[in-house]
């Protein structure tokens, strides 16, 4: 009985396509709980509340920087479930993984923008970021060695999709190295990265894939 069940457990796209979106949805809108408006008690000018403001700022960039994130990675998830024919109860467990990165990275944002001058905080923010590619291409792996694909799936997909997980995870690594420079520099160097692959095809021709 439990062979039996395995074998016909999970083989819904489209149930886990629309568990994807939900988790997605709720782990974006809860990014924006992240931000604080200024006291009340402390703005008694218009000077104030421009200062006030400006301090909002690392707590902006923050948001905005995993807003792109999550953003940029339910794109591809949704291109794998795209070109699959089907599901099974493996690669199912496997998106579930990945969808618990997904619902971490409001913590982790949270956590860079509370400490963003502190290199831990920004290499807990990577390690987000690397849990997200490294489960992202575990299931496009395992959805093309148990044949789960499209048979009209052009033959040039498998090596995009792969091409382009290994790009942006090696260009978001050489980011996280930047924080024993600057946690600065990191974070600028990662939101140019997503700014530019959300532009895509655009710019530049490297990342096109």
């Amino acid at each position: 009985m439990s062979t039996r069940y395995n074998r016909i457990a999970g083989q819904s796209v489209e149930r886990l396509a629309a568990l994807s979106d939900g988790i997605f949805a709720v782990a974006m809108t809860l990014l924006v709980l992240g931000l604080r408006l200024p006291v009340a008690q402390d703005i008694h000018s218009e000077r104030d509340l421009g200062r006030a403001l400006a301090a909002l700022a690392p707590q902006l960039v923050t948001y905005l920087m995993s807003f792109l994130t999550l953003g940029i990675f339910w794109v591809g998830q949704q291109t794998q479930l795209n070109h699959l024919a089907r599901s099974d109860r493996d690669f199912a467990w496997i998106h579930l993984a990945f969808l618990f990165a997904v619902t971490i990275t409001p913590f982790s944002t949270m956590l860079l923008a509370s400490f963003i001058h502190y290199r831990l905080a920004l290499l807990a923010y990577w390690c987000n970021i690397l849990l997200l590619g490294v489960v992202l291409y575990a299931s496009w792996g395992y959805a093309m060695r148990a044949r789960l694909t499209k048979n009209d799936m052009p033959s040039d997909v498998p090596a995009a999709v792969c091409h382009r997980i290994m790009i942006g995870q090696a260009l978001y690594a050489f980011g996280a190295l930047l924080c024993f420079f600057s946690t600065y520099w990191s974070i600028g160097f990662i939101v140019a990265v997503q700014v530019n692959y959300a532009a895509a095809p655009r710019i530049p021709r490297l990342f096109r894939r």
